[in-house]
């Protein structure tokens, strides 16, 4: 018997909300139906403010989550309407919200995500379900990254050792080896050191297919002082975000060069970085296949760096019946299922918490 679930999120990228209708099945799922929403201008320019500059009032705390809210209960709507389903058949909503700041480390670790689901569930009438990451991290977790669990779901296989590499704002991989538990963890930036740098030197919001970073050349001083980041060098289960991969922290290895590259070739090695950590990650583990999700699939320079590191087939996910764009979205409608079943969401090899868990609040449709 299948179900229809939303799944929603916006990512470390901010560059709109991914809505995805769902259906699924046993053991398949069917994309109904999708779409990106971009934030409005105001909006959109009140949470980079948060994001790059974490200082702020309680009030604007406050009503930065409920003006998220709303928007993102107008992107459900907007999603189910264009779907042409009654909304009756839709279960609940998987509701990611929008990260401001995620610190997994240290005496009290916290993530806190923006987007009041009571907002969503009364401007939708749909149950939500809301806030996944935080009990996982309650319970030794990271709270990062919860898509383990779907693409074991989803792109598992028995015979061949497979990994789902998501190449959002931050990079992160899924290791798939038959016969030993799922794995994952983030590997570093994907496209958000790309997205910021152009946006800076060309007042681009994104890299167009890498043409950008493909016409200029790795500097190599540049990567080495890259790759130094104590970050990569940590043993999974691991997680980060802006707070430590940003234009700041690109700057600061800039500073210790005498000789400062053209901006393309900061270009370059910024994809070449994301490209090496990203290959570094999976050396020992020759998979079968690397299947590619997220903006960065669209991305031939970079998937064409990441295929040359690897040296395995990389594919989209489009091969597996779901476009790399939609993933994620597909994801938290999963997760949405899970709870409403009361089966685990989270896999403890791949967030580091000590248990399985039932993931998310639920907020009924009002």
């Amino acid at each position: 018997m299948s179900e229809l679930y939303a799944g929603l999120i916006s990512g470390t990228s901010i560059d709109g909300v991914d809505a995805a209708l769902v259906e699924f099945g046993n053991r398949e799922c069917t994309l109904v139906h999708s779409c990106t929403t971009p934030y409005p201008a105001k909006l959109h320019e009140r949470v980079r403010t948060l994001i790059d500059d974490p200082q702020t009032t309680l009030a604007e705390l406050g009503a930065v989550d409920v003006a998220l809210g709303r928007f993102f209960a107008h992107c459900a709507n907007e999603l189910i309407d264009a779907a042409g389903v009654d909304r009756a058949h839709v279960r609940a909503i998987g509701h990611h919200g929008q990260t401001i700041f995620h610190r997994p480390g240290g005496a009290e670790p916290f993530t806190l995500q923006l987007g009041d689901p009571n907002s969503l569930a009364a401007r939708t009438g749909l149950a939500t379900v809301a806030d996944f990451r935080r009990l996982d991290m309650a319970c030794g977790g990271q709270g990062a990254p919860l898509v383990p669990a779907f693409h074991e779901w989803l792109f598992g296989s028995d015979e061949e050792l497979r990994v789902v590499v998501n190449i959002g704002g931050i990079g992160n991989v899924t290791v798939l080896d038959p016969g030993r538990p799922t794995s994952g963890f983030d590997t570093g930036p994907g496209n958000t050191l790309l997205d910021g740098w152009i946006r800076r030197c060309r007042r681009r919001d994104h890299d167009e297919d890498g043409r950008w970073a493909a016409s200029g050349t790795v500097d190599a001083a540049l990567l080495e002082r890259f790759v130094t980041e104590p970050y990569f060098s940590l043993v999974p289960p691991k997680s980060t975000g802006r707070e430590l991969f940003n234009l700041g922290w690109v700057d600061r290895h800039l500073e210790d060069l005498s000789d400062v590259p053209d901006q393309a070739d900061v270009q370059a090695t910024l994809a070449e970085l994301t490209a090496a950590t990203i290959a570094g990650a999976l050396h020992a583990l020759r998979p079968g296949r690397l299947i590619v999700c997220g903006g960065g699939a669209h991305n031939g320079d970079l998937t064409g760096r990441l295929a040359r590191r690897a040296e395995c087939p990389v594919e989209s996910s489009d091969a597996f019946g779901i476009g790399p764009d939609w993933v994620e979205a597909a994801a938290f409608a999963w997760l949405a299922r899970a709870r409403i079943a009361g089966k685990p969401g989270n896999v403890p090899t791949a967030t580091g918490a000590d248990r399985k868990l039932v993931l998310g609040g639920l907020y009924p449709g009002a």
